[in-house]
């Protein structure tokens, strides 16, 4: 019986069990850049979650941060309260 390896009756020869390999490699290949690129989840390594930027919750991690002083913070928030509307994230609870 003979197999695909047998290469002494002019048989494809021993580098076709390498076809296997090769196809493995381009396959892996594919998906590693498509995880790259296409398939980029929003949490994905190295990318960072955006998160809400407005202007109240900006404050509220200032003050959370320790940047700015009890008072600083509620003086900042009646004035974004004026113009953002009521605060429903970032001011009081």
């Amino acid at each position: 019986m003979q197999t695909l390896a047998h290469f002494a009756d002019g048989g494809p020869g021993p580098w076709i069990l390498l076809f296997p390999l090769i196809w493995a490699a381009v396959v892996i290949g594919i998906v590693k850049l498509l995880r790259r690129t296409v398939w980029r989840g929003r949490h994905g390594p190295g990318r960072s979650v955006p998160g809400d930027q407005s202007p109240i919750s900006l404050l509220g991690r200032r003050f959370a941060a320790g940047e700015i002083d009890e008072d600083e913070y509620w003086r900042r928030l009646s004035v974004l309260d004026e113009q953002f509307g009521p605060s429903r994230k970032g001011g009081a609870a």
